[in-house]
């Protein structure tokens, strides 16, 4: 047990590792996996021993199994593929026709001369290579293919000839292999009338196995829409799949195809209630991981090198028929040109399905001596066709004019990649104030002392001097801009070189209708000489801006003393192209927080027609009831407060924060959060919601830190 759990662990995690590494390089997850258990069993560092581990976990195989037959059939659904079942039926099935014959006739052409088993096959061996293997051929990878179609956003008439190709091709796989296997399975016992009973048996098991499928798919649909929680669905709707599977086991029969008898049954039922299929989604990932690293597991180098010709025969033969056969069909459809010349390109990847088929020769004794070759040939070809395959399949896509990737819809990166554009628009050349255009404000008759904030770079400046100005406007206050210099750096400038180095502050607060006070202040430690400005001029509040120039953590250390340090709030200011504060986004946790928000919601809500969104994250258990009494509370602190922009209450159960807000940040131009004055270690231990959403988000952002009385150190002065 100790053994099996450990080699759980490893497999969980080296996998996951290797997936994320794969992604860098732009590979499929499921290459990762298969190099991973390449790497960690027998054939490599032989670090998980298959005698202890693989056997033991083969009944992690059979559920992942149940699970992609089970998907496969929601993707044959009649009302979608009913338009298309002349012309992409057409296409799919002599595209799946065309793999299986010339895979099939190179296999039996090509094995003779492998010497495998040292020349012990006889014809008989060859022409139940050559089937399974033309039936294994068929399959593709529709995870693969799907994942490239979403990358590049693909729309049009070869993308969606291709999915739907895609959905009945690996139907039509699973069909013909279950008939393949019964074959090969009679063809190698004594009956004397061996083809005869082959096919006979073969048509008898695939309807059974449909039977059972369909059986389990109206259990299903009659069990499932009865359980109203989701953990009540998963725990039923697994446990009908499973005993499905098992059943098929007991009889012989093919799991795969009645898992996806029972998906087609669910998907195409008047009700179509596909929750089960959702909710597996939440289940699958790891059992996935398991799946593709025990397959590697059972690749071995030197068996590469035993399978010889036949993996190479296999291996270009698949090819080429599925782009004769995807060819074919689309000429005599009458399909476009993109499709004519693109679709087979498209439909190399091959994967979980092919791998699974593997698996269930692999179960049958007395195709052992098969197994040892087809695994071997069927693995090395997964792992070529899905580090190379995707590339086929977004050239294809590409070619056909049909990619609509990420960067064409962000021109302003001019073809950059999409971390590098998100670094572009944290950089000064990405930073965008955008021109203020409400009425000019109206200073106090009589100021209340200041707001600060720190002034280093020319570019952001001027957004900090727009939101010092707004608080300012709250606080009845004065704006300030405190510039620091190294002591010696300036001595040489004339007084009007001093204040020409505040003129891009000066001209926008000049613009928003106040005046701008300056300090400038010739000292060594930035945080230090802020502290004590901020102290001698007793301001409101300090604004600061995050780092678009300099080191990240010399930036983090002294926000961390002059927060820890000053009695008044501290607002952060992170840039993200054009600074916005039309349709405003306030995160919220707790209510409480409003009183750490408060200045800067009230500085806000006083120009301009402003929309502001209080969006509040429950936990997913809350009761309609507490959800409606958080609504009110929002409804009844804009009250109070008298604010004046158009106000919403949007309160969501969630299971991710992070990606809540994130999303939801996708509808405002900014978001104002709060966040605690957390040491170093307490932020080690418990994070900081506003600090990880400022570096996923893509809007400009003000974090408010307000000042917590039991962590300020009284008489601070560096």
């Amino acid at each position: 047990m100790t053994e099996v759990t450990l080699g759980l662990a490893i497999l969980l995690s080296v996998g996951l590792l290797f997936a994320k590494l794969g992604q860098k390089i732009k590979l499929p997850s499921v290459t990762g996996y298969i190099l991973a258990g390449l790497l960690l069993g027998s054939g490599g560092l032989n670090i998980i021993s298959q005698d202890v581990i693989g056997d033991q976990l083969e009944h992690f195989t059979q559920i992942a199994l149940m699970l992609i037959a089970f998907g496969i059939g929601e993707h044959i659904e009649l009302t979608r593929l009913r338009k298309a079942v002349r012309s992409i039926g057409l296409i799919a099935v002599l595209e799946g026709l065309g793999a299986f014959l010339i895979v099939a006739v190179s296999v039996y052409l090509v094995a003779p001369y492998s010497h495998l088993n040292s020349g012990s096959w006889l014809r008989q061996d060859y022409f139940i290579l050559a089937i399974l293997l033309g039936s294994i051929a068929i399959a593709t990878a529709p995870a693969t293919i799907l994942h490239v179609t979403r990358e590049l956003r693909a729309s049009g008439p070869l993308t969606s000839t291709l999915m739907t190709v895609v959905a009945i091709n690996n139907g039509v796989a699973i069909m013909i292999f279950g008939f393949a296997l019964t074959v090969a399975t009679q063809l190698v016992g004594d009956n004397s009338n061996a083809m005869s009973m082959a096919f006979t048996s073969g048509i008898i098991e695939i309807s059974l196995a449909l039977l059972m499928g369909v059986t389990t798919g109206l259990l299903l649909d009659f069990i499932l829409p009865r359980l109203k929680r989701q953990d009540e669905m998963l725990t039923a709707g697994l446990a009908l799949l499973l005993l499905c599977g098992e059943s098929c086991r007991m009889f012989d029969l093919s799991p795969l195809l009645a898992g996806m008898a029972a998906g087609f049954i669910i998907v195409n039922k008047d009700t179509r209630d596909v929750r089960l299929f959702r909710i597996l989604n939440s289940f699958e990932p790891p059992i996935y991981v398991l799946f593709f690293t025990l397959a590697g597991l059972h690749l071995h180098v030197e068996d590469i090198g035993m399978a010889g010709w036949v993996g190479v025969a296999y291996f270009l033969s698949r090819i080429i028929g599925k782009m004769a056969g995807a060819y074919t069909g689309a000429r005599l459809t009458g399909a476009c040109r993109a499709v004519q010349n693109y679709l087979g390109m498209a439909l190399i990847p091959q994967a979980g399905v092919a791998i699974g088929l593997i698996f269930l020769i692999s179960g049958k004794e007395e195709l052992s001596r098969y197994a040892q070759v087809i695994i071997p040939v069927v693995l090395t070809t997964v792992v070529l066709t899905e580090l190379f395959g995707p590339l086929g399949t977004r050239f294809a896509i590409v070619r056909s004019g049909e990619s609509r990737e990420q960067n064409v819809l962000r021109p302003e990166c001019d073809g950059l990649s999409d971390k590098s554009c998100d670094l572009w628009h944290q950089a000064s050349h990405g930073i965008n104030i955008v021109p203020w255009t409400w009425q000019k404000l109206i200073p106090p008759a009589e100021s209340e002392g200041f707001v600060a904030f720190g002034a280093s770079n020319l570019i952001s400046v001027p957004g900090l001097a727009r939101i010092a100005t707004l608080l300012a406007n709250h606080f009845k206050a004065i704006p300030l801009s405190v510039r620091i210099v190294k002591p010696g750096t300036i001595d040489h400038l004339t007084e009007k070189g001093r204040g020409d180095l505040f003129r891009p502050e000066r001209e926008e607060v000049e613009q928003l209708g106040y005046t701008l006070e300056t300090e400038l202040i010739q000292y060594d430690g930035v945080a230090d000489a802020l502290v004590s400005a901020v102290e001698y001029n007793a301001a409101s509040a300090v604004v600061l801006g995050f780092p678009v120039e300099g080191t990240f953590q010399g930036f983090q250390q002294m926000l961390e003393t002059v927060a820890r340090h000053v009695l008044c709030p501290v607002v952060l200011v992170r840039f993200y192209g054009a600074l916005h504060t039309e349709r405003i986004l306030v995160p919220l946790v707790d209510t409480k927080e409003l009183k750490c928000l408060a200045p800067v919601i009230l500085a806000l809500s006083k120009i301009g027609e402003h929309r502001l969104t209080f969006l509040t994250l429950l936990h997913p258990g809350a009761t309609a009831e507490e959800v409606e009494e958080k609504r009110e509370e929002l409804a009844q602190w804009t009250r109070e407060h008298d604010i004046a922009m158009s106000a919403g209450f949007d309160v969501i159960c969630t299971d991710a924060r992070q990606e809540t807000i994130v999303a939801e940040a996708n509808n405002h131009d900014l978001l104002v959060m709060g966040a605690s004055r957390k040491s170093a270690l307490q932020k080690l231990f418990f994070g900081s919601l506003a600090e990880t959403v400022a570096q996923k988000c893509r809007k400009p952002l003000l974090i408010v830190y307000h000042p917590d009385e039991s962590d300020i150190i009284p008489g601070y002065h560096g």
